[in-house]
């Protein structure tokens, strides 16, 4: 059985059954038939597990992001299922590209604060976006001297004897690299 989305709100199911034949036509040609089987998502939203299925991450994380801010919490249902909107998985991609691009859990409320902060602007996110800048090309030059560092103590190691007379975990043992 395949699932084939359609659109937001649509799946066609497409279940592994026998084949049926009909007749198409007065030669007595066979067309071959697939079942296919439709259903709608129900029109009340998602539940924690599918909007962590679309979103592409853990249920436990959409846990997370609502105890931290980032997903407001959602009203649930008389049986105490929580339901998120549509507008959830739009904001749990936002969050996750984001992260992606190596914005901070606060720096990520930051930016979605700017999304509706009255009197906020581009410049406001693309000020937000230039500190990020900044900050990796400092992470690439600590993580350059760490790589220099790590050059040196290997061409000090012959890589032969044993652990005791080891040169690189002399350095470590005196931090002297």
């Amino acid at each position: 059985m395949t699932a084939v989305p359609t659109s937001r709100r649509h799946i066609i199911r497409i279940i592994s059954a026998p084949p049926v034949f009909e007749k198409t036509g007065p030669e007595d040609q066979l067309e071959l038939r697939t079942a296919v089987q439709t259903y709608t998502r129900s029109m009340e939203g998602l539940t924690t597990s599918k909007l962590a299925h679309e979103g592409g991450v853990n249920v436990e994380t959409i846990r997370y992001y609502e105890r931290h801010g980032l997903l407001p919490k959602p009203p649930r249902t008389p049986s105490g299922y929580r339901v998120f909107s549509d507008d959830a998985v739009t904001r749990l991609r936002f969050i996750k590209h984001a992260q992606d691009l190596g914005f901070s859990q606060k720096e990520v409320k930051e930016l979605l604060a700017l999304r509706v902060r009255p009197g906020s602007s581009c410049v406001d996110v693309r000020r937000k976006a230039e500190a990020k800048i900044v900050d990796v090309e400092s992470k690439v030059q600590h993580l350059q001297t760490i790589k220099k560092a790590l050059q040196n103590l290997t061409k000090t190691c012959a890589g032969k004897g044993p652990v005791s007379t080891c040169s690189i975990l002399e350095a470590l043992d005196e931090g002297s690299f």
